[in-house]
């Protein structure tokens, strides 16, 4: 395989703070590569560097010429006023500035600016350009292409920056946490075209389904050096475990030997001159590799929750809309005592409505919650702590509680409870404008479990986190003593932290799962199966013979006739087009115009409907 990305000796600090040093790494064609790491470590800030949005301190980093390179930051921003399909032409590719061209010249009735602007849509083979951006808008459930970017919600602007980079089929991609804040629907499309695409891929995310159904390779970023693992994150994370196992025995072995050492080194002084230089050379390298002890770090939430009584809370016919749409439609439920929900539904169908409805933070059209008296709610929502960022990390603890007690055995000073969440004394005097994503997140965790919650509702909790702290806070809240209410899209935490689920479905419908999310992805493909085989079934049953003197059932016209065989054909047609399609996105090859072959996959399927129906409509009354 063709090299496309050569790192070599990349070095990153932030003042006294070394990210990484000296890491060296190569991306080949045909690569999927997931990038892990703890927050704080530099993950985005190597992202950035690669995609040319920052410099590194030292090293180089070499892209085979002329390779087109589409980079995903974890945020992506874009001039609010500018509408939806505005702002997707606003590129500086070819094609983009081809139409902006085009368009300024039709806008200045220039003839003359008009043929030459007409000649460069030609060269850059634009004239379906936007035709395109409509198609995968669609496909990624942006609908209102004419909406101001300012009106939309964080999925949506993700999903927005999704589109510009995927028409602009770029033959590598760098992806920042590219599933944050898509709904599970969108957060599977993705992984889908990913596998199914032969593009190169580079990614930072927390989604462990993903890494494990897309990456053929993992890189991991550890304490300032990097590792790489030829196979998925399950591959990953058997071999991670070995490397760990055989450095702790590795350091050990140097432990014991420089006991050895040690012991000759600080024999009588009058005889240090005749030993040999080699040796004491040898003592001082094995000195820094005995301190080589790995510190792992990880989260310690072994904190207990606080006593729930029996009664939890019970919803009496609570209602919510707004406007035309209906959010809750009398909604009747008690919650039982540690009990573990999992809330999923796509993007603005109610789920947070419902969390801060039940919080009080809003009020419901018609209906009550009944609330236990013992409820201690801890809200973690998804728009993450207010934090002053001038304040320091210590100080916000500390305006919580100076000390936290749980039981007579189990209480811990502010600078301690810090310390279970990786802030060790000197993060603890760091301002809170100068930390990552991550360890924003992970104080604002701190600052929620510091309160003392009987009933933790998690909304998106894994936006930001890593990988580290998700499976510790997963362990955590197995065996939590409380209540708990997640919604999440995060599907491989929902499976490990929820006992049920509830499907909300849109127009205040809610479906209620006795299982965890997959359980629930599993029946539900198997009911559409099941309805799909008696649908067949029903089509290919023989049909009974009429009386139709009895029935006085109307015979074909010429017309119809004629339509029958017309519609016999088209269906053989169309057939075999959906096959060769379904061909197509099976064989794994890099499509140049996958937005246009996906929009006539879906509307081969839709005509093959309709023809289908219409053909047996007519088939029944000539037969």
């Amino acid at each position: 395989m063709a090299s496309f990305l050569q790192v070599e000796n990349l070095t990153k600090s932030f003042g006294a703070d070394v990210l990484f040093e000296g890491i060296t790494f190569s991306v080949d064609e045909g690569d999927k590569i997931g990038l892990i790491a703890k927050n704080g470590t530099g993950k985005s800030t190597l992202l950035s560097i690669l995609a040319g949005d920052d410099t590194p301190d030292s090293g180089s980093i070499v892209y085979r010429n002329d390779l087109r390179v589409g980079y995903l930051p974890q945020m992506p921003t874009f001039e609010g006023s500018r509408t939806v399909i505005d702002t997707c032409l606003q590129g500086d590719d070819a094609q983009s500035r081809a139409v902006r061209a085009y368009e300024e010249a039709l806008a200045a009735g220039d003839g003359e600016s008009v043929t030459n602007a007409a000649m460069q849509m030609d060269n850059a083979h634009a004239w379906d350009y936007e035709e395109r951006f409509k198609q995968i808008l669609t496909m990624l459930k942006i609908d209102d292409i004419k909406q101001p970017v300012a009106q939309l919600s964080g999925g949506q602007v993700k999903r927005v920056a999704l589109a510009k980079l995927l028409v602009g089929e770029p033959q590598m991609l760098i992806l920042d946490e590219p599933t944050n804040h898509l709904d599970i629907d969108m957060i599977e499309w993705l992984e889908a075209y990913l596998k199914r695409s032969h593009v190169t891929l580079l990614m930072v995310t927390h989604d462990r389904y993903s890494l494990d159904t897309i990456c053929t390779r993992i890189l991991e970023l550890d304490r300032q050096s990097m590792y790489a693992y030829h196979g998925n994150y399950n591959y990953y994370l058997e071999k991670r475990a070995e490397r760990i196992e055989a450095e702790t025995a590795q350091v050990e072995r140097a432990r014991n030997l420089l006991r050895t050492e040690l012991d000759w080194m600080r024999r009588q002084p009058q005889a240090r001159a005749h030993k040999a230089q080699y040796r004491i050379d040898a003592f001082y390298d094995l000195k820094e590799r005995a301190r080589g002890h790995r510190e792992d770090g990880d989260v310690n939430l072994n904190v207990a929750s606080t006593y729930i009584g029996k009664k939890i809370f019970t919803a009496h016919d609570v209602s919510k809309r707004f406007g035309d749409k209906v959010i809750l439609n009398q909604l009747n439920y008690t919650f039982a005592r540690y009990e573990k929900l999992g809330i999923v539904g796509n993007n603005g169908v109610g789920k947070t409505t419902f969390i801060k409805l039940l919080l009080g933070l809003l009020r419901p059209d018609g209906g009550h919650f009944e609330l236990g008296e013992t409820l201690r709610f801890g809200y973690y929502s998804q728009e993450g702590g207010d934090f002053d960022p001038t304040k320091k990390v210590i100080d916000a603890a500390r305006d919580i509680a100076e000390v936290v007690y749980f039981d007579e055995k189990n209480h811990y000073t502010a600078s301690q409870f810090l310390n279970l969440f990786l802030f060790n004394a000197r993060d603890q005097q760091k301002y809170i404008g100068k930390l990552s994503g991550g360890e924003r997140r992970r104080l604002y965790l701190a600052t929620v479990l510091m309160r003392k919650p009987n009933f933790l509702i998690l909304d998106e909790p894994t936006n930001d986190l890593d990988i580290q702290t998700l499976a510790v806070l997963e362990d955590y809240l197995a065996s939590f003593g409380g209540c708990v209410i997640v919604v999440s899209h995060d599907r491989y935490f929902m499976d490990r932290t929820v006992d049920h689920t509830w499907v909300f479905q849109g127009n205040g419908v809610i479906k209620d799962f006795p299982g965890n999310y997959s359980e629930y992805r599993a029946w539900k493909e198997f009911h559409a199966d099941e309805m799909s085989r008696q649908g067949n079934a029903s089509r290919l049953a023989p049909q009974p013979q009429r009386n139709r003197a009895r029935d006085q059932k109307p015979r074909l016209t010429y017309k119809e006739k004629r339509e029958l065989e017309a519609l016999t054909e088209e269906i053989a047609a169309l057939t075999s087009e959906k096959e060769a399609l379904d061909a197509l996105f099976a064989s794994g090859e890099t499509l140049s115009d996958v937005a246009v072959q996906a929009a006539r996959y879906e509307q081969v399927k839709t005509l093959l409907d309709e023809k289908e129906i219409r053909w047996l409509e007519l088939y029944s009354v000539e037969n």
